[in-house]
């Protein structure tokens, strides 16, 4: 059974997104272009993100989310990625707002998980914003054709061809061609904020266990008392 490639739930428009990014940095007092800095991201690229212009990458919203305060659910709904096991006809199709990138989650969260990937479809003519986050990414071309620009460096991917690289350098794709490029696209970066959720859990965890020890040292024990001899 052939899936569609509209995103599974209505998601909130790029208008609805940038009101709330917009407030979020308003509340912190911080400008566009602290955000811009410290999100790796171009001040006129914030400032169309958060007046409905554009729509950012889902890597590009985790930046902007981590800089103001927020887990990128709080912007987002994303699917969980409990299942190690994912089916073509079964696997859940987003994006972020109304953005063109339709995305389909492949990898799977467990404790140590280290990678995350993603199949992403991209439309003709579309250009993603220049962007550099920690970590490393991994790009292999399912169908149709990608341009890949790091740091002036210009690759160009076709079916079967696959880019690895550092994701602290700047970089940015394209999609030159007439059709749909689809690529499987791995990287490092904790792009489902799940890690992060995994790390909030660990100390409360650790609470839990010390309250439990503590309360059975507290209860005081109950010993027979010495047999008597006749």
């Amino acid at each position: 059974m052939e899936k569609s490639l509209e995103p599974d739930d209505v998601r909130p428009d790029q208008t609805i997104l940038g009101e709330r990014l917009r407030e979020r940095r308003q509340a912190l007092g911080l400008t566009l272009k602290q955000v811009a800095d410290d999100a790796s991201l171009s001040v006129g690229f914030i400032s169309q993100i958060e007046r409905g212009i554009t729509t950012p990458s889902l890597s590009s919203l985790v930046n902007v989310s981590r800089v103001l305060g927020q887990h990128v659910s709080s912007f987002l709904s994303l699917p969980p990625g409990t299942a190690s096991l994912t089916r073509l006809d079964q696997r859940p199709h987003y994006a972020v707002g109304s953005s063109a990138l339709v995305y389909e989650r492949i990898s799977a969260a467990f404790p140590g998980y280290q990678l995350t990937t993603v199949i992403i479809h991209q439309p003709p003519g579309y250009r993603s914003e220049l962007i550099a986050h920690d970590g490393e990414e991994l790009f292999y071309m399912l169908a149709g054709a990608m341009t890949v620009e790091v740091e002036g460096e210009i690759f160009v991917l076709e079916a079967g061809d696959s880019l690895h690289f550092s994701s602290q350098r700047v970089h940015t794709t394209w999609n030159h061609g007439d059709v749909e490029a689809v690529l499987l696209h791995t990287c490092t970066m904790d792009v489902f904020g799940d890690r992060e959720g995994q790390e909030a859990a660990a100390p409360r965890a650790a609470r839990s266990a010390r309250t439990a020890a503590g309360a059975a040292d507290a209860t005081p024990s109950r010993r027979r008392p010495p047999a008597s001899h006749n």
